[in-house]
């Protein structure tokens, strides 16, 4: 098993990397070249770089992810594949994506592109707080456990 991140806007990177290391699974994020850093890398942890076109970190994640691997993004439309590779893919606000709340989210992102296409305004993510980051680390811990 291994732990993919989406981590180009990923707020929960550092605190995947620890929880993974204490289960001593190997963690890949995933990058636009436009995030490259010469930092090293944490035992355990694999910086994969992509080009900065929109879904390239998306395209690279689901070439590379397996059946039971766990992928970690905000992103509706990666979540999706990732299910329908039979990866469990969680959000950094510390809840999975599942096959029952899918259809629903991807509905809901196509509504808000749909009335920004016509000129509507629609609120952006809220700030993401401490409170999200407890319950990503308690969900977390939970899923990688198991």
């Amino acid at each position: 098993m291994k732990i993919y991140v989406d981590a180009d806007a990923c707020p929960v990177k550092d605190l995947a990397i620890a929880v993974a290391k204490e289960a001593d699974i190997p963690v890949v994020l995933v990058k636009s070249y436009a995030h490259f850093s010469i930092a090293d890398e944490p035992e355990g942890v694999k910086t994969v770089y992509v080009d900065t076109g929109a879904e390239a970190a998306d395209y690279k994640i689901m070439q590379m992810a397996q059946k039971d691997d766990i992928i970690i993004t905000q992103d509706y439309g990666l979540a999706s594949l990732g299910l329908a590779k039979g990866c469990q893919v969680v959000h950094h606000k510390g809840f999975a994506y599942t096959n029952e709340n899918i259809d629903q989210l991807l509905d809901s992102r196509y509504m808000s592109a749909m009335a920004r296409k016509s000129g509507q305004r629609t609120k952006g993510p809220k700030a993401f707080t401490q409170g999200e980051r407890d319950a990503f680390e308690t969900f977390f811990r939970a899923i990688v456990q198991k």
